[in-house]
């Protein structure tokens, strides 16, 4: 059940709207289902009754106080329930209406001087309470923090109804777009209303950021407008963001702040992290295989510095809290630079992630500087575009994130903070079906390198994985069962690594309880213990090879038209 509340100051306007036809014609049979005393005219029922008439009646208390009225004194809240739900009754309308209001303060029950207000329905799924802010002494009506009372109510009523049950939020979500800007969005044929965009592009600009100025220089890049708020003195007091298009009434550019996007992109968040006097980790070494591409390599210096956060996940909050942040930046990064492959899958996991690497924990800054380093490398290294990705290694370092956020849920989890823990679960998802995308074709390879084995070793670790996964011949594809992951441990044999061993170590990494592709995880969770080469570096097929120099160490920068353009990474 979710509530959403505006202010206005037209009460016949709001309730023409509702007994109205709707936009599209979709109101059917708007009546009341509650109103202040239970006598409110309905012009849904009562052929005598007008729109008119009640917005009088509502009115009066405010026509009575005269100047001392609010100038906006409509309280307007809709109320929908989750479409798996039931529909409910008039009578059970009536109560979440009450609840609402009383819970918010607009209408205590026993209060003799109560506002007037009314719950008009006029579909299945969701109820409009109309409120007038004068109470009947006239005095206005005393509302502090409505939204998240009406919130809490609707958790309460979602139990005592049997409702399916929404995550409790603690105010550290990013602002969603408004009904307006979502119609907007619509009639000028975007794809998303712009706030969301513009949420997009500044994170990825910031992820890939050394700088204050390199972070306005990439929102230019991306084709972004930027507005900066100064002082006398020069000093840059904040920013704001527009796309090119999108402009008011007044044909004035709509302009974003970025603390309006979100809590974290505000101009002092913004300079915490990428604090001069704080400068970024090393990179981690690795010992990479010949013939890796650079984005190769550094996709795999993000999987070691990801894997290293498991640990803060089992620990120290503060230090947890800022590799999550750190995670979003990786994601952001992963993003920015995808091949067309994954990129919606890869956009939609960092997107949602967002919302898990918030929360009323703080972060200390200095412990996310390994994950920005590898975020940085991800950006400066960018991507051989369309087939010359190498797809293993981007299997490599997803299958890692997987884990990492699903660890990332049972932090969140523990301490309270659900709508974090399921942000982190879905974004998890994506990342699995990303993996999935990126490393079919190496898959195949290896499918055929299995086959293709001597008889006697593609025995030996049919054996081995019998041995450690009982059920492994029914998985995932009979014809040739498990021979890619067979192939994998053949090649770690060769390396010196001991097959039956390391299969159990990557069983024993979690989150196999609900995967679908058990041979994909495990064949990439192996190639990262052991640092086995994928079939490009082996091949030596590398992005890089396959593309003129000039594209190397370019990124894919988000337009304002949804297509791509490949800019410097530096």
């Amino acid at each position: 059940m979710n509530p959403n509340i505006t202010r206005g100051s037209r009460t016949y306007g709001l309730l023409a709207y509702l007994y109205g036809p709707g936009r599209h014609n979709e109101h059917t049979d708007p009546h009341l289902v509650g109103s202040w005393d239970g006598f409110a005219p309905d012009p849904g029922r009562d052929p005598e009754a007008t729109v008119k008439h009640l917005a009088t009646v509502l009115d009066l208390r405010v026509k009575q106080a005269g100047d001392r009225a609010p100038t906006k004194h409509v309280w307007h809240c809709s109320v929908r329930t989750a479409p798996e739900d039931r529909h409910l009754t008039d009578e059970e309308w009536n109560l979440v209406a009450r609840r609402i209001l009383h819970d918010v303060g607009i209408a205590r029950e026993n209060d003799p001087d109560t506002c007037r207000w009314v719950a008009v329905r006029h579909a299945d799924d969701h109820i409009h309470i109309a409120a007038t802010l004068v109470r009947g002494d006239l005095r206005r009506a005393r509302i502090d923090r409505d939204w998240p009372k009406a919130q809490a109510a609707c958790r309460s009523l979602e139990k005592q109804l049997g409702l399916r049950r929404l995550n409790p939020g603690d105010g550290t979500a990013a602002k969603r777009a408004t009904a307006a800007e979502r119609r907007k969005a619509a009639r000028t044929g975007r794809p998303e209303a712009p706030r969301d965009t513009l949420r997009t592009a500044v994170r990825q600009a910031l992820a890939s950021a050394e700088t204050e100025t390199e972070f306005l220089r990439r929102l230019r890049d991306a084709g972004l407008r930027v507005k900066l708020r100064q002082a006398p003195s020069g000093d840059i007091l904040g920013y704001a963001v527009a796309l090119p298009g999108d402009r008011t009434a007044d044909h004035q550019p709509v302009w974003f702040s970025g603390s309006t996007l979100a809590p974290d992109l505000s101009l002092p968040k913004m300079r915490a992290r990428l604090d001069p006097d704080d400068p970024a980790a090393p990179p981690a070494t690795i010992d990479a295989p010949a013939g890796s591409s650079r984005p190769a390599i550094e996709r795999r210096r993000t999987a070691t510095a990801v894997e290293e956060t498991l640990a803060a996940l089992r620990g120290d909050d503060d230090q947890a809290a800022a590799d999550l942040v750190g995670m979003g930046e990786v994601l952001d990064a992963l993003a920015a630079t995808s091949a067309p492959s994954t990129r919606a899958e890869l956009l939609t996991a960092a997107r949602t992630f967002e919302r898990a690497t918030r929360s009323h924990v703080h972060a200390e800054r200095a412990e996310r500087r390994a994950l920005r380093t590898a975020a940085h490398g991800i950006i400066r290294a960018g991507t051989a575009l369309g087939r010359g990705e190498d797809g293993g290694t981007t299997a490599i370092v997803l299958s890692t994130l997987v884990l990492a956020t699903l660890a990332a849920a049972r932090w969140h989890n523990a301490r309270g903070h659900a709508q974090q823990a399921a942000a982190a679960r879905q974004a998890a998802d994506h990342l699995r079906a990303a993996a999935l995308k990126a490393g079919a074709t190496p898959m195949e390879a290896l499918r055929r390198e299995g086959q293709q084995l001597p008889t006697p070793d593609r025995r030996r670790h049919h054996t081995t994985i019998r041995t450690v996964l009982p059920n492994a011949t029914t998985e995932p594809h009979p014809q040739h069962p498990m021979n890619a992951l067979a192939a994998t441990l053949a090649t770690a044999a060769a390396a010196g690594h001991d097959p039956q061993e390391l299969l159990q170590q990557a069983m024993d990494l979690r989150e196999l309880d609900t995967v679908k592709n058990i041979e994909d995880v495990l064949v990439w969770r192996i190639h990262r213990l052991a640092d086995l080469p994928t079939d490009a570096e082996r091949r030596g097929r590398t992005a890089e090879r396959r593309t003129p120099n000039h594209a190397a160490g370019r990124i894919n920068v988000p337009t304002i038209d949804g297509s791509r353009q490949q800019r410097p990474g530096r």
